[in-house]
């Protein structure tokens, strides 16, 4: 960690697409417990993701690290 600057989150997703140029669409999975209820449910998000090496396919259970803003919806990219 820098001074200053607290340390990046980090999650892990399925890459949705991969048909962009450098960039992966990846699904973050998590539970989450209905408040009435109590069932545990599954919530779903895409997120876009820089893969600067094009390496990554759909499928692939990948790593990835917030960063700065890479473009308008990019703030995500792949470890």
């Amino acid at each position: 960690m820098i001074q200053g600057r607290p340390d990046r989150k980090t999650r892990i997703g399925i890459v949705a697409s991969a048909k962009m140029s450098k960039t992966v669409s990846v699904t973050l999975t998590r539970l989450v417990r209905h408040p009435l209820y109590e069932k545990v449910m599954r919530r779903r998000k895409n997120i876009l993701a820089h893969d600067e090496q094009g390496t990554c396919r759909a499928g692939d259970r990948v790593k990835i690290m917030e960063t700065r803003p890479m473009s308008a919806r990019k703030r995500w990219r792949v470890v």
